[in-house]
């Protein structure tokens, strides 16, 4: 499937202010943490967007995972500011946890010989 560019634009935009409210609110924490949005996938018609976070460190990803599942509509209503006159439609905003960066960490570790079962 080619995404279009107008699909591309409004990702984009997705990702940078959603970045920028992250970085925003991590900063504001008592806790140290790193939420990162690593892609954004958007329907053809506009209507969902799939917005992939990567979270570290990983032991609160359950955590702001669940807040930012509570805090859904929130985040939408933001979007729906800052991206207003750009659409007609705010995407659904349907966030996944993204672990790439993991399944890497533990390839090079097999490779080094570090992980559970080395590699011989």
């Amino acid at each position: 499937m080619n995404e279009s560019n107008r699909q591309r634009k409004v990702a984009q935009i997705i990702q940078e202010d959603l970045a920028e409210l992250f970085r925003k609110q991590a900063s504001e924490s008592a806790q140290n943490f790193l939420v990162t949005v690593s892609d954004v996938k958007i329907t053809a018609d506009l209507s969902i967007a799939k917005v992939y976070l990567s979270i570290f460190p990983t032991h609160f990803r359950k955590q702001i995972m669940k807040e930012i599942e509570d805090n859904k509509s929130a985040y939408r209503n933001f979007m729906g500011q800052k991206m207003g006159k750009q659409v007609r439609i705010i995407p659904d905003l349907h966030f996944y946890l993204d672990t790439t960066l993991d399944d890497v960490e533990k390839i090079e570790k097999e490779l080094k010989g570090e992980g559970d079962n080395p590699i011989l």
